[in-house]
């Protein structure tokens, strides 16, 4: 094996996942909660964008259902948001390692 070759592919490898990287920010999915009641939209960082929460949930003694509806709607939306970004990993990464069994570039980011 060339190792100049193989130190290239390492550099262009690098160079591909600082690009995944800055590209997290710009993917965001949605989830919701309550029917579209509550909804919270994350980016491929797995940070909270938003939360819109439906008027008519905002009373005092339905304080607790709409924080479990908040709740709910966030781990939905980072649900999301994980698949999304996995796929851009993956497609961005495609054919530049071999394929080794275990070997998950999405796990790194």
């Amino acid at each position: 094996m060339d190792m100049s070759n193989m130190f290239g592919k390492m550099r262009d490898m690098q160079s591909k996942i600082k690009e995944v990287q800055d590209n997290l920010d710009k993917i965001t999915a949605e989830g919701e909660s309550g029917g579209g009641m509550v909804k919270a939209t994350v980016n491929g960082r797995k940070k909270v964008i938003s939360v819109t929460i439906e008027d008519s949930l905002i009373t005092p003694q339905d304080k607790e259902m709409v924080q479990d509806l908040v709740v709910a709607a966030i781990n939905n939306a980072l649900q999301n948001v994980e698949a999304k970004s996995n796929d851009e990993i993956k497609k961005t990464t495609e054919g530049m390692m071999p394929n080794i069994p275990g070997l998950d570039f999405s796990k790194m980011f």
